[in-house]
């Protein structure tokens, strides 16, 4: 079965980047992006997903807010949400774990980082 991928990110280049880390690790996906965190929840909306990557700085609706909006509705509770920012202060980590971010990785990612990352949600 083909997983759907949502991939939320204003910077095109990051979504594009993130997209190349599913073609090295051979992961066939489906992708679906969004340059904004209000695009992004209606995509959630219509389409099935098995993973969120998640921006925290975007217009519109942030990444966390998007994070928020998601765990209060019980069929989001357990869908894979990993946070890809550059928001790396210690807070800022803690704040998107406990809004329930399955995890958290701190741009600028590599190849390694994501595999592992992707690993331990058995994608």
């Amino acid at each position: 079965m083909v997983k759907n991928v949502l991939i939320v990110d204003d910077s095109r280049i990051m979504r594009s980047i993130v997209k190349s880390y599913f073609d090295e690790l051979k992961i066939s996906c489906q992708y679906f992006e969004a340059a904004d965190g209000e695009e992004a929840w209606w995509m959630l909306l219509r389409e099935q997903m098995h993973l969120v990557l998640l921006d925290w700085n975007m217009p519109k609706l942030s990444g966390l807010g998007f994070l928020m909006r998601a765990r209060a509705i019980n069929k989001y509770k357990q869908l894979p949400i990993i946070m890809v920012t550059s928001e790396k202060a210690r807070f800022n980590v803690i704040q998107a774990l406990k809004a329930g971010a399955t995890d958290y990785i701190i741009k600028p990612i590599n190849s390694r980082q994501f595999a592992e990352k992707l690993n331990k949600i058995k994608l």
